[in-house]
């Protein structure tokens, strides 16, 4: 079995090297590109590299001519020059961002929490508090990896790694928060000495963990675009208690990334994601409340069509002035947020309307493009009477019946 994944391995490598080696001879780069998509998808690249230092090598191509057309092989790739090289060490590239976090991290720890731990006055006792204080922080340095990095390695197939290490995530979490409840009522440090060194232990064993395993891990899976995707999302989750004091990264890799987002044939490509027009149509109507959307011309435009809807709405409205769809009585409240909504006055309202056994909450929004421009109003109509209903916690799933 070994023998044949050997064969295999050989096989593949000796492939790319004719790839690489049809370009050099002057071979269309467009039909090599679609042969490499064809038979390989994805190449990382510390592969590439070691393929053009084998080919070098060999004696079968010059350095200067490996650099020469450098960019064609990224290209092919679907990377850049950089990116083949030395981007990660480019500031705010998101492997040097969780790096220098672990620096971070490993002086806060020797300066502001091993320091006190052994003392047993009240101002070491302070200043192991503010100590892990600042240690909680390092929530956002593993959201970022649970929600930015590990979407990415489970698309190339790495499951294991990411699952077992959100697991020690948690773990560490709840280790801070029992150490932070315990110090509320501490009188010494020494108090809670040993669930802190349980702590730091844990902490520093994961950073060991990130720069031997995870880190070399994403550097050979993920690509550029796979990077700067990261770096866009970042700012939004945080970073272990300072962003980085430069950010070249995002400003280099937003000028190589002029490709549109990908997105599968017959879908609707959307901010986050792509849906088939059928999947999203289910979804809109999966959801526990009703949807009707008037475009900028105040004409209903389209409403969901759930199981059980609060108020009729037949399919004849579509493209109907909405002020002719309400009762001459209402019409005056109809227009007035409209046009609060128009002259940018509000950003929404609400109603509610007892409706037999129904409490209905009628909630209008004002709906803008990016740059602020009206585009409609969104009403949202639901029955909360259940959710007023609701009392405590549920965190089980209900017995099968």
């Amino acid at each position: 079995m070994s023998e044949l994944i050997d064969n295999n391995q050989k096989a593949r490598r000796e492939r790319l090297k004719e790839l690489i080696k049809m370009l050099h001879e002057g071979k269309d780069p467009q039909e090599v590109e679609d042969l490499f998509k064809e038979e390989f998808g994805h190449v990382s690249a510390d592969e590439i590299s070691r393929l053009e230092s084998e080919l070098v090598n060999e004696g079968e191509l010059a350095v200067e001519e490996i650099q020469r057309l450098c960019d064609v092989h990224a290209k092919i790739l679907g990377k850049s020059v950089a990116d083949i090289h030395d981007e990660e060490d480019v500031p705010g590239h998101p492997l040097r961002v969780l790096a220098d976090e672990n620096k971070r991290l490993e002086r806060l720890i020797a300066e502001e929490i091993e320091p006190f731990m052994e003392k047993d006055d009240e101002a070491a006792l302070e200043a192991l508090r503010k100590g892990v204080e600042r240690l909680a922080e390092i929530k956002k340095h593993y959201t970022r990896k649970e929600q930015l990095f590990f979407p990415y390695l489970e698309k190339k197939g790495v499951t294991a790694p990411p699952r077992v290490m959100w697991g020690v995530h948690d773990e560490i979490r709840e280790k801070i928060k029992r150490v932070q409840e315990a110090l509320k009522t501490a009188r010494s440090p020494l108090d809670v000495q040993e669930e802190t060194k349980a702590l730091l232990e844990q902490v520093k064993d994961m950073v060991f963990k990130e720069e031997n395993i995870f880190i070399p891990l994403v550097r050979n899976k993920l690509n550029l675009i796979n990077f700067i995707e990261i770096a866009e999302a970042t700012k939004e989750v945080g970073y272990f208690l300072s962003p980085p004091e430069k950010d070249e990264f995002l400003i280099r890799g937003e000028e190589k990334k002029e490709e549109e987002p990908e997105k599968e044939k017959g879908t609707i490509l959307l901010d986050a994601g792509s849906l088939t027009p059928e999947t999203l149509s289910a979804m809109l109507n999966t959801l526990p409340f009703d949807l009707t959307f008037i475009d900028a011309e105040d004409k209903v435009r389209y409403f969901t069509q759930g199981k059980e809807r609060l108020f009729e709405r037949p399919k004849t409205i579509l493209g109907r002035p909405v002020h002719l769809c309400h009762p001459p009585k209402s019409v005056h409240i109809v227009e007035r947020i409209l046009a609060d909504f128009k002259n940018d006055k509000k950003a929404s309202e609400a109603f509610r309307i007892k409706l037999g056994d129904k409490y209905v909450h009628i909630r209008y929004f004002a709906v803008r493009s990016p740059q602020g421009e009206y585009l409609g109003t969104l009403e949202v109509t639901q029955d909360i009477a259940p959710i007023q209903e609701l009392r405590g916690e549920k965190r089980l799933l209900d017995e099968d019946s």
